[in-house]
């Protein structure tokens, strides 16, 4: 099966309520890599890469975000796998 690379930028409230730790966790015990960082302008972009199943079940997670979240809006680009490994916080 071929890895599926995804680019998700996820808008709302959804600094400072633990986005990018739960994000990582949820990557990981998906045994997926990519990375995820706060932006300037108050989003949260993350990258999956991985099997494309559990990509999917990542950028559904991404559309609520953990508790204290409010997402009000994600886009999702398809980008070529790149065989990055690890998941980081940035």
């Amino acid at each position: 099966m071929s890895a599926r690379r995804v680019r998700v930028l996820v808008r709302g409230r959804v600094q400072g309520v633990f986005f990018r730790a739960e994000t990582r966790a949820r990557a990981e015990s998906l045994g997926l890599s990519g990375s995820v960082r706060n932006l300037p302008d108050g989003a949260v972009e993350a990258v999956f890469e991985g099997d494309p199943e559990r990509v999917d079940s990542m950028v559904d997670w991404s559309r609520r975000g953990p508790d204290g979240a409010r997402v009000e809006g994600v886009e999702v680009s398809s980008e070529e796998p790149t065989g990055e490994h690890g998941f980081h916080v940035r």
